[in-house]
């Protein structure tokens, strides 16, 4: 019977194993294979390297303003995420009339794919056809069309609106699930005791939401140092580089300038990063905890 059982679990996980196996195992294993070989595109592996790709990470010149304008569009990102997914979470979370129309309305653009919503954002910053111009010049706003993405600043706050837009109602959802699992027993005995709505929101719901938070918060993180579609499709990492991030760097690398090995080895650098930010966000939620 043990056998039994043993074996019906192992056929159960072996899907998932191989799953996992094909399509993380194997590639991270290429990737890492590829980091450490002179690996042309077109050519194939040349054979190995190392250490020249990783040696050759910091003297490219795009390397360094791409890690800085990322870390730069991360903090905007998760700040302005996690307070607006934060505050629309609180707005909805009662049950009176019209909740569930708001609820549904602020996560429909999550339903819309990054690729998808991008093209459209791209479509309302354009001089020629987008409708923002137009209104704001109807208003009297301006005089003339502004351009949205022809600047570094502009390209990148507005980028920022459309991810903000695209995810603030997904990160509602999950704090609204964690405001929900707050007993309002809680809050009863704190007004009892005399407790104002700041008061109670500082001492009981932002500490019972953490766990909810701390998820916000690393899947924000994670999500905004990985950013490629938004900028690929909006700025083309323009004007004059100012919005390249990391990833497209790494695509830059391996499809423009045909050099696997290079793109590989900043992958591992950035995986390696990730990881180790990971793993001190979790720790750090956890002694809070």
């Amino acid at each position: 019977m043990r056998y039994s059982r043993k074996l019906a679990g192992a056929a159960y996980a072996a899907p998932v194993a191989v799953f996992v196996l094909v399509f993380f195992i194997a590639p991270l294993l290429l990737v890492g294979r590829m980091s450490a070989s002179d690996w042309p595109l077109l050519a194939g592996d040349l054979g190995i390297n190392m250490p020249d790709n990783y040696a050759g990470i910091a003297d490219n010149p795009l390397f360094w303003p791409a890690v800085g304008f990322t870390l730069k569009y991360t903090g905007i990102v998760v700040v302005l995420l996690i307070g607006l997914s934060l505050l629309l979470a609180l707005i909805v979370a009662g049950r009176s009339k019209g909740t569930g129309f708001f609820r549904t309305a602020y996560f429909l653009p999550t339903t819309l794919g990054l690729a998808s919503a991008s093209l459209l954002f791209f479509g309302f910053y354009s001089p020629v056809i987008g409708p923002l111009d137009p209104i704001l010049q109807w208003l009297g706003l301006t005089d003339e069309p502004i351009s949205w993405l022809g600047t570094p600043t502009a390209a990148l706050w507005s980028t920022v609106v459309l991810i903000v837009w695209k995810f603030a109602g997904f990160f509602m959802i999950i704090l609204l699930v964690g405001l929900q699992s707050i007993p309002p027993d809680v809050y009863e005995a704190a007004r009892l005791d005399g407790a104002s709505p700041w008061q109670s929101f500082a001492h009981i719901t932002v500490p019972l939401l953490r766990p909810a938070l701390g998820l916000v918060l690393i899947l924000s993180v994670t999500g905004s140092l990985l950013a490629f579609d938004q900028f690929f499709i909006l700025t083309k990492g323009g004007p004059d580089n100012s919005t390249v991030t990391v990833v497209q760097l790494i695509y830059r690398e391996a499809f423009q300038r045909f050099d696997l090995g290079a793109a590989a080895a900043i992958s591992v650098v950035v995986l390696g990063a990730l990881l180790v930010l990971n793993i001190s966000q979790f720790r750090a939620l956890r002694k809070d905890h």
